[in-house]
């Protein structure tokens, strides 16, 4: 991989909702957008992630109803960041560690300004071989 930096390759379209939201109008929502995750929060405060993943294996497969069960019951809740500035390969190998497939990614002063998948880290083009 070259030395491409995480903002080059993010998604910036950070979508927010409530963790109060049930699942059909988040599922929705991601439709819409053409996203697979959401930011939960919990008034200003960032409270989790929920990916569609997250909606088919921790709700559909366990008969979770979509229009009863909120984001905050098959929220992620364990937020991890990683600064837009860092490498492409520095935030593979915090996917690896951590074991997930999405990033969150701050600023220099820790706001949010996107999210980083595996999907657009797959668009990186890679170095030619010497």
């Amino acid at each position: 991989m070259a030395r491409t930096a995480v903002a080059d390759v993010m998604t910036r379209r950070v979508v927010y909702l409530s963790g109060d939201t049930m699942l059909d109008e988040a599922a929705q929502a991601m439709r819409d957008q053409a996203i697979g995750d959401i930011v939960i929060t919990n008034g200003p405060t960032l409270a989790g992630l929920v990916t569609d993943r997250d909606i088919v294996v921790r709700a559909l497969a366990e008969g979770l109803p979509p229009r009863t069960t909120t984001l905050a019951s098959i929220a992620s809740r364990e937020l991890i960041m990683i600064e837009q500035s860092a490498t492409v390969e520095e935030a593979v190998q915090a996917m690896r560690d951590r074991e997930v497939r999405r990033l969150l990614v701050c600023d220099a002063d820790r706001n949010l300004v996107g999210i980083l998948s595996l999907s657009d880290v797959a668009l990186v083009p890679t170095s030619a071989p010497a």
